[in-house]
């Protein structure tokens, strides 16, 4: 199958800068992992008692072909528990995968679990400051799972939003040995997710109680899988598929079903199909290239995707050695469309975006326009052309592949790349006398795209919700929430801004928000300049803003500026705030180490900077 399309000449020139960027770094890494190459498998090389301990507890079959014989060894690292919605299915896929892996020959362990905490329950609460951090241990913890070095490639069975850029900083420390992530599905459609937030917005308001708001939630998020609005989850998935580390078309299969199933049996065999074992040895180190990730931005931008990944994307790369940068993020913005409205972004969820053409139909259009690098390695053995088709079961419940649509089922879902609900990504990265930051413009109305207003000043969420209960915020403004960065206290998302500001801007006054904080990926339809760098608690301009200084947030030219004299904004003091109470409880405490170390939002916000240098 192909699907014609020049490549895109934009793409082609952030690409080249990619690799010219990056030439140092990238090939320090491949080194590493050609050295480790070199040893493969490793469990060969270690001594007896090492090999005893390893398969002792295996099972007579899988311990005479660990012993005895050169086969594929599977590792399983994952990120269940059975808290976490979108990960309770993967209880199940251990035993899947090992009986997929005897039927092809090899063995497969569950070589580590790491751990994955739902934003969705931290979100508001002193947890949230572990969140952002919590992707720096996931990667920590694959390693540790890894490093019995008796694998010869693994499965990685993770979802949510640090969960999948942690385990691709952890596999791609191990770029010799090839990877699978293997997706547990969406949950079944429940409320919709816009009557959901108008609930918020009247618990915000008073006008309804508690009892009706968590009845509201409790339709919403009610079964297994994952959240079904279009958050960091799911575009985890999307960026996964888009990159070649899926199967294709798994992103979007619900769980617990015989098509979930199969898929991730597929995914086991052809894990084991791509080890250096056999003749299309496949290392994850090689998949992750700087197209690739170009991709990855890409598919960012048509589908209108998580804020998040600003900063993931730009972790996961640099630990394959690559240096990708926010003005990439800015230049591929600029010439890509979006063809999905998914809440936040419309009223659709992700299984509407899987019914009317999902994954399949998204990469059709894209490499019809000349939008993707098409010659990239993948799982599957083939460059993209071979994801534009759809995974189902034929009659004898066989995993078939079919081609995709060439129409989208709903065009108030998912558009072709001649007719997208507009003409560029939706994300701009902002620049000023104010410094760095990004804002999401895919589900904030044209007409509130620009907002020039007098700042007011909040040092957290906390106090400008009291500040909304005193109703003590009137007239047009834009709130500054500051000292939320990574270093100050772990970057926390600020989801809980989003119901009061949403109220306000209903009443007619025109609001926005300027913070060095992380929004949700399901962030939505207020102006909102986030992930501002430099972060207050590092003396970042943001510091120095007063209140009744006039903002100007302009998400049209990408311009963040106080418009207050250059002199007297040069000659203030920063201001500090008393950062003790994020200090203690709920582990933060532990956490110390990390909010000294930590890099700058636009570098990923991570603690592994000097490592990857």
């Amino acid at each position: 199958m192909h699907v014609n399309g020049s490549l895109n000449a934009r793409l082609g020139e952030v690409t080249e800068r990619i690799v010219k960027r990056s030439q140092e770094s990238r090939a320090r890494y491949l080194a590493r992992i050609d050295a480790a190459i070199e040893n493969t498998p490793p469990r060969q090389r270690l001594g007896c008692a090492n090999q005893a301990h390893g398969f002792a507890a295996c099972g007579p079959t899988d311990k005479a072909r660990l012993r005895d014989q050169p086969t594929p060894n599977l590792a399983v690292v994952t990120a269940y528990n059975d808290m976490l919605s979108a990960h309770q299915p993967y209880e199940r896929f251990p035993d899947l995968i090992r009986t997929a892996a005897r039927e092809a020959g090899g063995t497969a362990q569950v070589a580590g679990g790491v751990p994955a905490m739902c934003d969705g329950v931290t979100q508001g609460e002193a947890g949230m400051e572990l969140s952002l951090f919590s992707r720096d241990v996931i990667a920590l913890s694959t390693a540790v799972a890894l490093s019995h070095q008796t694998f010869d490639a693994a499965v990685f069975l993770g979802i949510c939003d640090k969960i999948v850029p942690g385990l691709v900083i952890g596999a791609l420390s191990f770029g010799h040995l090839p990877a699978v992530f293997v997706p547990g599905g969406p949950m079944t459609s429940g409320l919709p997710n816009d009557e959901k937030s108008r609930i918020r917005q009247l618990y915000a308001e008073g006008k309804v109680d508690r009892a009706t708001l968590l009845e509201s939630e409790s339709q919403s998020y009610h079964g297994p899988g994952t959240c079904t609005f279009y958050g960091t989850a799911n575009t985890n998935q999307m960026m996964m598929e888009i990159m070649g580390l899926h199967l294709p078309g798994a992103a979007f299969v619900n769980p617990n079903t015989p098509l979930r199933d199969a898929l991730t049996r597929a995914a086991t065999k052809r894990a084991l199909a791509i080890t250096a074992l056999g003749n299309d040895y496949t290392p994850v180190g090689r998949v992750l290239d700087e197209k690739a990730f170009a991709n990855a931005v890409v598919g960012l931008h048509a589908t209108g995707g998580s804020t998040n990944h600003t900063l993931h994307l730009v972790a996961m790369a640099a630990a394959g050695g690559i240096r990708l940068t926010w003005d990439d993020f800015s230049d591929l913005a600029e010439v890509v469309p979006l063809l999905a409205r998914v809440y936040p972004n419309g009223k659709a969820d992700v299984n509407h975006f899987q019914a009317a053409g999902g994954m399949g139909f998204v990469i059709r259009e894209l490499l019809g326009a000349g939008l993707l690098h098409r010659d990239v390695r993948t799982v599957w053995g083939s460059g993209l052309d071979g994801y534009i088709v759809e995974p189902g079961l034929d009659a004898a419940g066989d995993l078939v592949w079919r081609e995709t649509a060439a129409q989208t089922g709903d065009d108030a879902i998912l558009r072709g790349a001649a007719t997208p609900f507009q003409p560029t990504g939706g994300l701009k990265v902002m620049h000023g006398n104010l410094g760095r930051a990004v804002v999401k413009t895919s589900a904030v109305a044209p007409e509130r795209h620009v907002i020039e207003a007098p700042a007011k000043v909040f040092h957290s969420q906390e106090a400008f919700q009291e500040a909304f209960k005193a109703k003590a915020l009137g007239g047009d403004f834009i709130a500054v929430i500051r000292f939320q960065g990574p270093a100050a206290n772990g970057m926390p998302e600020l989801h809980k801004l989003m119901p009061p500001l949403g109220v306000l801007q209903d009443r007619g006054q025109r609001v926005a928000l300027v913070t060095d904080g992380r929004m949700s990926g399901a962030s939505g339809k207020v102006l909102s300049a986030i992930h501002v760098t430099p972060e207050a608690a590092r003396g970042g301009a943001i510091a120095k803003i007063l209140d009744g200084d006039l903002l100007r947030v302009d998400a049209v030219t990408g311009v963040l500026d106080v418009l207050v004299d250059s002199d007297e904004f040069a000659a203030r003091r920063p201001a500090e705030a008393d950062l003790a109470s994020s200090r203690p409880g709920v582990g933060r405490e532990l956490f110390a180490p990390f909010r000294a170390a930590v890099g700058a939002a636009d570098s990923g916000g991570t603690v592994f900077a000097e490592a990857f240098a």
